[in-house]
């Protein structure tokens, strides 16, 4: 007799960093020790698929729930799209030292290039410290000459834009943007279900092993954007209320900065939901069962349960679902 779905979360796949740190542990719990880099809240990526952490799913992998209950789970839409594919990952990343600068490549040189998705991705700051900083884009006039000059010179920092980040500062990162998290910063990641990364700049930097990390600059060339980004996302602050951070074909995301219970109901969207907390508490409730998220854990709401009701008196939350 198949098992019936409830509000879902699920045990943290930590990796280990060169630039890790310790607060993932330290302040979320997580668990762990060593240079801990990233909590993959949530992931359907091979060789790291994420596995049920509560309720009677207990131990039941994401792969097997796609497979089981279909569009019951993850939505009509989503289903005939992506299959038992799940399509987002989700990510806490604690930078105690510069992360290399990166980029992603898009669906289509994905495809063409790994058979895979490509990787389209946004940050929200959840701390940083003072003079913390993320590159994120080319300085201005920068081209595929100048970028291939300044790679062959180890100059490539000299042309990359570098922002001071705050807390609540929330970025979009488009494939082919070239960007960097910068040391001192902690944040929430939402992605494509992809972990194909093009590293053009690692700091002259051993690895955890003590050997060079591998670059891809001749790979970076054809998926690069050299043109000026539109990166970060002017927020409305507004309490008790969903406000839109990004819609984009991939993924919609929401910030909600409650101080009191509030009705959700997204069943019209026709996707699973799901919420990172990124400061504060709450208590989810749907159809009689209820679950609790602090600050650094991640729940998912199965698409036939997305009718809930959110009980806290003071919790910011990321809400994301496919569009």
């Amino acid at each position: 007799m198949k098992k019936e779905l409830h509000l879902l979360k699920f045990v943290p796949i930590l990796k280990e960093k060169v630039w890790g740190g310790t607060k993932l542990n330290q302040r979320f719990n997580k668990n762990a020790s060593g240079k801990i880099g990233e909590s993959w809240e949530l992931s359907g990526v091979e060789e790291s698929v994420s596995v049920v952490a509560n309720g009677t799913l207990k131990g039941h992998s994401l792969n097997m729930l796609i497979e089981t209950f279909g569009a019951e789970f993850i939505g009509e839409k989503v289903y005939k799209r992506f299959g038992n594919k799940f399509p987002l990952l989700f990510k806490f990343i604690d930078a105690a030292d510069d992360l290399s600068v990166q980029l992603h490549p898009n669906d289509t040189l994905a495809k063409k290039r790994h058979n895979a998705f490509g990787k389209t991705e946004m940050w929200y700051i959840m701390d940083a410290e003072e003079n913390a900083r993320i590159i994120i884009g080319f300085k201005e006039g920068t081209t595929k000459q100048i970028f291939e000059q300044h790679i062959s010179e180890n100059r490539i920092t000299d042309v990359l834009v570098s922002k001071k980040v705050n807390e609540g500062d929330c970025f979009f990162i488009a494939p082919g943007t070239v960007h960097a998290i910068g040391a001192g910063v902690v944040l929430a990641e939402i992605q494509q279900t992809s972990d194909i990364t093009y590293r053009i700049y690692d700091w002259n930097r051993p690895d955890l092993d003590g050997k060079m990390r591998e670059l891809h600059a001749k790979e970076a060339i054809e998926a690069i954007n050299y043109n000026e980004v539109d990166d970060e996302i002017h927020i409305s602050e507004e309490e008790n209320k969903a406000v839109l951070l990004k819609k984009s074909e991939f993924f919609e995301t929401n910030k909600l900065v409650l101080s009191k219970d509030i009705q959700r109901d997204l069943t019209s969207k026709d996707s699973f939901v799901v919420y990172m907390c990124v400061a504060g508490n709450a208590t989810f409730t749907a159809y009689n069962y209820s679950e609790d998220i602090e600050t650094g854990e991640t729940i998912l709401i199965p698409h036939s349960l997305a009718n809930l009701m959110i009980k806290t008196q003071s919790a910011t939350l990321l809400e994301v679902y496919i569009p």
